[in-house]
């Protein structure tokens, strides 16, 4: 017997489908009861990019082997959303103020940022799991891959050098490899070719990370997709091009209105990423079937989800990073055969980083230190009990003019304090739009206040290397007594901006 397939039979004493124990984000997620059953599960994620939260319908292999089969969390969510941080806390289960990774550039961003000793991949090898990365790590990490680099923990490591769909690189184990344009060499299916090729050869439990450049812009779909009928109407929803920004941050107030070419370039763009995705949904289903015929799948947690969503002009924005719905919410769907045992839609609030946690509790693990977010085990089970009412979203200012910020959002609210003073307010089932800015109106005193209070306790340390929030009335309008209504709060936030990293606080959510 192998050394892996020797660590695989020992780790399966602590693998527990039906262990009662529920994890909280204050302690390690993990279950340390002892199960009879020998084998540990399978793990493969697949981590789209960019993928918003309302495009699976668009994806049949997705729907008849994830979604029939699985739970799909209605109310998934990731804490910082751009690219980079959600997909360190995606490994780590934890807050960019818990890496340090709050951006895409440094300093507190990109790769050099990010501390990967201790991730998914080191535990699992620890564990004895075989581990492989396919496509995107984390943003910035191209001259690292050049000069060899493979991130600890990985036993195979096929990873983009700079993701994208035609004439890129992939560093293979250490090794460079450059492939062109043509139909062969379309990223989503050689990363899925070598995906399934990992199942075949695999020997003991697996823990299988794939993660396609789709639907990323430019968005380019497979030859075989680029004519793909694709039945979508362009998406006009109430705040799409958004007539009146008056109550929006200053740095949005100074978009202009989307130009009739901004509006066919995103009609187009949202095509190309529906018809991107047709590939990954391929790359899904022959994923599916290999785990299928290799007697893997009825054991196997099978996670989907994106790093982030995407705006395509609601508030004439068509980026990311902003705490509006559609970038903070994103597709989950997970198929955990031996534990879910009535498909269904759940609407707790899920995060990324219940990922980790989660994948951990499955495989008996227990990782150094404790996690940000909480393991997803229970409500894959089904089972009812007290969950989180809150999160936190945290975001500091880049390349883009989004100004720093951290936001709570409740299971129904919205609030958001910036750097410069300026606050946001709203509620999600009156206005579930974004499209008037409650803050500081008198008739919701109150439960603002209680929000601003909220976020002072998660919003700590808040993002770093930035000047304290200074209050100032804004002249006019009912943000700028908002502004002054919770001023003592956003002042004792403000007092600690610019305060370097400390050790994590593990906030219960």
């Amino acid at each position: 017997m192998t050394r892996r397939a020797l660590a695989a039979c020992a780790l399966g004493a602590a693998f527990v489908l039906g262990s009662p124990a529920i994890a909280t984000a204050s302690t390690v997620a993990t279950s340390a009861a002892v199960s009879t059953d020998p084998v540990p599960p399978d793990v493969v994620l697949v981590v789209t990019d960019d993928q918003r939260w309302d495009t699976l319908e668009g994806m049949p292999s997705v729907q008849e082997h994830l979604v029939g089969p699985g739970v799909t969390f209605s109310e998934a969510f990731v804490v910082n959303p751009l690219c980079c941080p959600s997909r360190t806390s995606i490994l780590t289960g934890l807050y960019s103020h818990s890496t340090g990774v709050y951006r895409q550039a440094p300093p507190f961003g990109r790769f050099e940022a990010f501390d990967d000793t201790s991730t998914l991949a080191t535990w699992l090898d620890d564990a004895g799991y075989h581990t492989a990365m396919v496509g995107k790590y984390v943003d910035g990490g191209q001259g690292a891959m050049l000069r060899g680099y493979v991130p600890p923990g990985w036993d195979e490591w096929l990873a983009f050098v700079h993701a994208d769909y035609e004439d890129y690189q992939l560093s293979r184990n250490g090794m460079i490899e450059s492939l062109g344009g043509a139909a062969e060499d379309y990223s989503t299916d050689v990363l899925a070719h070598e995906a399934i090729r990992i199942v075949h050869e695999a020997e003991g439990p697996l823990f299988l990370m794939f993660a396609p450049a789709a639907p990323h812009e430019p968005a380019t779909p497979a030859a075989r997709h680029r004519d793909a009928p694709i039945s979508l109407p362009p998406q006009r929803p109430p705040n799409y091009d958004e007539v009146d920004v008056g109550d929006k941050p200053p740095w949005l107030r100074t978009l202009p209105p989307l130009s009739m070419d901004d509006r066919a370039r995103l009609d187009a763009l949202r095509v190309d990423h529906a018809r991107s995705l047709l590939a990954v949904d391929d790359a899904v289903g022959r994923l599916v079937t290999t785990l299928e015929e290799t007697g893997r799948l009825e054991n196997t947690i099978f996670i989907y989800l994106s790093d982030n969503g995407l705006a395509f002009g609601e508030h004439r924005w068509t980026k990311k990073e902003v705490p509006y719905e559609e970038s903070i919410r994103v597709p989950l769907v997970v198929r955990a055969d031996r534990i879910v045992t009535q498909p269904r839609v759940d609407t707790r609030l899920a995060l990324n980083i219940d990922l980790a946690p989660t994948i951990a509790e499955l495989a008996g693990i227990e990782p150094p230190g404790s996690f940000d977010g909480r393991s997803l085990v229970p409500a894959l089970r089904g089972s009812d009990g007290p969950w989180r009412r809150d999160f936190l979203i945290e975001h500091l200012e880049g390349s883009n003019p989004v100004t720093t910020y951290c936001a709570v959002r409740t299971e129904r609210e919205l609030y958001v304090e910036y750097r410069d003073g300026f606050r946001e307010l709203y509620d999600l089932r009156l206005d579930p739009y974004q499209l008037e800015n409650a803050a500081g109106d008198r008739s919701v005193a109150a439960r603002e206040r209680s929000l601003a209070e909220r976020l002072a306790v998660l919003c700590d340390p808040p993002p770093p290397d930035v000047a304290p929030i200074v209050r100032q009335a804004v002249a006019g309008g009912p943000v700028a007594a908002g502004v002054a209504a919770g001023a003592l709060v956003s002042v004792a936030i403000g007092a600690v901006l610019g305060r370097r990293r400390r050790s994590p606080p593990r906030i219960a959510t």
